[in-house]
């Protein structure tokens, strides 16, 4: 989906963090959505796109969006479409247990958040699409989880159909980028890759990369991710079902190095907020991989 290309009007947010977030009286209901995860070694991870260009409602969104991840309380969070209104937001509420690495400062930006109990941050780069008009670059972090080397990338792909060769061209970067990646590294990419199935299956993808929706049999109640026909945020002439949203998962090859395994796979945000709007105009994906 494209966001369009200026920045974030300034917004005033009122400090609520000692609040609860409207719809926690409800959060048992929301509970049967995500699949329970032991503090264990288990890896929990969150991506979402969330409109943070989006004007409407933004303060009541923002607190939705924090009350998700302080729910889930996921070991890291790949976030798209973020303005700095938000991150000053989020920060005062999370900055307590996560750390916020930030793929831009101006316009809209990607933001990676790794929980500091579980993750530790060893390095992080930003890698620029040279071609891109849209400010769009791949956020990479490597860090360690439970003794285990992991690379995340997150990214938000040029968006509009007509833009459908620029996007191919940053999502062959990716899966390039995935595939050098060090043997005893595993890879998770998670991100907005406005990517359409017929232009997915033009690439050849490694065998030692798969999709893990694919992996865990394409469960249909997670398939699309950007649903006009369900969230009500945007008023679209005409209906859309799309998976924008993906997440990859590149094994670590080496001899000896545990391989992480795709185990679960949830939508996030499907309930609106009091204000009667949702947290975005995308659902979240929430995953967990097992150790084995």
């Amino acid at each position: 989906r494209h966001p369009g290309e200026s920045p974030c009007g300034e917004v005033t947010y009122r400090d609520t963090s000692d609040e609860l977030f409207p719809d926690e009286a409800s959060a048992a209901v929301r509970r049967k959505e995500k699949t329970e995860v032991e503090e264990g070694d288990k890896l929990s991870l969150l991506t979402w796109n969330i409109d943070g260009l989006d004007g409407e409602e933004q303060p009541q969104r923002a607190r939705g969006l924090c009350s998700y991840i302080l729910e889930y309380s996921p070991d890291v969070v790949l976030l798209q479409e973020m303005v700095q209104p938000y991150i000053r937001f989020m920060h005062k509420r999370l900055a307590t247990n996560y750390t916020f690495i930030k793929g831009g400062e101006i316009g809209y930006f990607t933001t990676i958040l790794l929980k500091k109990t579980r993750v530790t941050l060893l390095d992080s780069k930003i890698l620029p699409f040279r071609y891109s008009r849209m400010m769009r670059n791949l956020l990479i972090a490597q860090v360690m989880f439970r003794g285990q080397k992991v690379c995340l990338m997150t990214s938000h792909f040029e968006s509009c159909k007509d833009n459908s060769g620029e996007r191919m061209r940053q999502f062959n970067a990716v899966i390039k980028r995935m595939s050098m990646a060090p043997d005893d590294f595993t890879v998770l990419f998670g991100g907005d890759t406005n990517l359409r199935d017929y232009e997915v299956a033009t690439v050849e993808i490694p065998e030692s990369i798969c999709d893990i929706w694919e992996q865990l049999g394409e469960p249909e109640k997670c398939r699309y991710t950007w649903d006009t026909w369900a969230n009500t945020n945007k008023e679209m002439r005409f209906k859309n079902r799309l998976r924008f949203d993906r997440v990859y998962l590149r094994r670590a090859v080496k001899d000896g190095v545990p391989r992480m395994e795709p185990h679960s796979m949830a939508l996030v945000g499907l309930e609106k907020l009091k204000c009667g709007r949702y947290t975005s105009d995308h659902w979240g994906i929430y995953c967990t991989f097992s150790v084995e």
